[in-house]
């Protein structure tokens, strides 16, 4: 039930808010990526050591996201989205003001401990929806993501060049105060639809993963498509750098390069509508693949490195489009857990990746980045092509969305490991 004593706005302008919160909120893990170089020459240290900058604000998500998460499945989600962005407000301003590489790190990880609110608002965005379909909801709200995200880049690289790195944090401050304002005032209260205690939700996470079969295959192999993610991403700011010779604006360009993504990610998630979930969620994994063998020239040809680019972001989000969609055809009570396990293993692969795409690039160049990005690829392959247990089939794992589901349109699981608290 929905409460509130203002007028609440309309299920599509709800959702169209909550897009660009996503946004917003996720343009925040990105930030510091373009600014390596630039940061790395005012702290007097070598680029490659602030590569535990955006090591740092990954892990930090991940355990945002492992801690913090769970409870939209308990409290009320509304207030939680507006205590993390006026807290993740003052952890950009720790940023913009670090006077050493350490503290910037540390203050990265803050960052990312409190940025995790696109994995509340899908959920709350859904609640919010009426009759409107969840899938198209939770769409919407991944185009907004995928915005935030590519724009991140974009925006980061070129303010840097204009003001500094530090006034990119500064502004994305004032970005995070005024948007806790803007959704104190229109955003209503969807009370949790049962109250359970931190400890039980915590717990009921992993076994959601543990006695689900295929919640673990798509999460796993999700964890692998990040490493393949974060690997590329990282190394991309020191080939742009120190082989092209390009300055944060073209780094930060890259991520336009890259829209592609978000233009797939729609048409990915309606795939496991017509192959079926386990072809669906293969295909955009072998599409990463088949970026690294276009990608190992970028390493001396710009133009192999863009059709790169399209490539693994093609396939990335529309990995992420179709595993988010195949998980929230499980039970609605579980939606904010289920997006706790997924984004867990999606953020600590591509915060592993970051690190060992940092380590490949300074002991072997980008050929080595290449081989970590291309093995990555073909072990989430692996993991997601394995044969199907009886569980799985029993699930639906091989049919389609929609009416084919277990127990109806959600396709929701028994009451077995649900782990409902």
């Amino acid at each position: 039930m929905i409460e509130n004593d203002r007028e609440t706005p309309g299920p599509r302008r709800v959702t169209a808010l909550l897009a660009t919160t996503s946004a917003l909120t996720a343009a925040n893990i990105y930030l510091g990526q373009p600014l390596l170089g630039r940061a790395a020459a005012a702290l007097h240290v070598p680029p490659a050591t602030l590569g535990a900058v955006p090591t740092a604000t990954q892990i930090g998500y991940a355990a945002g996201i492992a801690l913090l998460v769970p409870l939209g499945d308990s409290l009320d989600r509304r207030r939680l989205v507006l205590g993390l962005c006026a807290a993740s407000a003052g952890a950009l301003a720790a940023c913009a003001l670090a006077p050493t590489a350490g503290l910037l790190v540390v203050a990265a990880f803050v960052l990312g401990l409190l940025s995790p609110v696109p994995q509340l608002v899908a959920p709350l965005a859904v609640a919010l929806a009426g009759d409107r379909s969840p899938v198209r909801t939770v769409g919407t709200v991944q185009a907004g993501l995928l915005v935030g995200v590519l724009a991140s880049r974009t925006y980061s690289g070129a303010l840097a060049e204009l003001a500094g790195w530090r006034a990119v944090f500064g502004c994305s401050c004032a970005l995070a105060l005024l948007l806790a304002l803007v959704l104190r005032r229109a955003l209503p209260t969807v009370p949790a639809a049962r109250a359970t205690p931190y400890r039980e939700l915590l717990a009921s996470v992993p076994r959601l993963f543990a006695t689900h079969p295929a919640v673990r295959r798509i999460t796993v192999s999700g964890g692998l498509v990040g490493v393949s993610f974060g690997a590329f991403w990282t190394a991309l700011t020191f080939l742009l750098d120190q082989r092209y010779h390009y300055g944060s604006t073209v780094v930060g360009l890259f991520g336009l390069v890259a829209v592609a993504g978000a233009l797939a990610s729609s048409a990915a998630g309606r795939l496991a509508d017509r192959f079926g979930r386990r072809r669906a969620v293969l295909a955009p994994i072998a599409v990463t693949a088949v970026a690294w063998a276009v990608l190992l020239p970028g390493g001396s040809g710009i133009l192999w490195l863009t059709a790169g680019v399209v490539v693994l972001d093609v396939g990335t989000w529309g990995n992420q489009a179709v595993c988010q969609g195949v998980l929230f055809t499980l039970g609605p009570e579980l939606h904010s857990r289920l997006n706790t396990c997924w984004f867990t293993l999606r953020f600590l692969g591509i915060a592993t990746g970051s690190l060992v795409g940092s380590f490949a690039w300074a002991h072997g160049g980008w050929p080595a980045v290449v081989a970590v990005g291309a093995a990555a690829s073909l072990a989430a392959l692996l993991v997601a092509g394995l044969p199907t247990s009886s569980a799985e089939r029993a699930n639906g794992w091989n049919r389609r969305n929609g009416r084919n589901g277990r127990n109806g349109r959600t396709g929701r699981v028994g009451s077995r490991g649900a782990g409902s608290g």
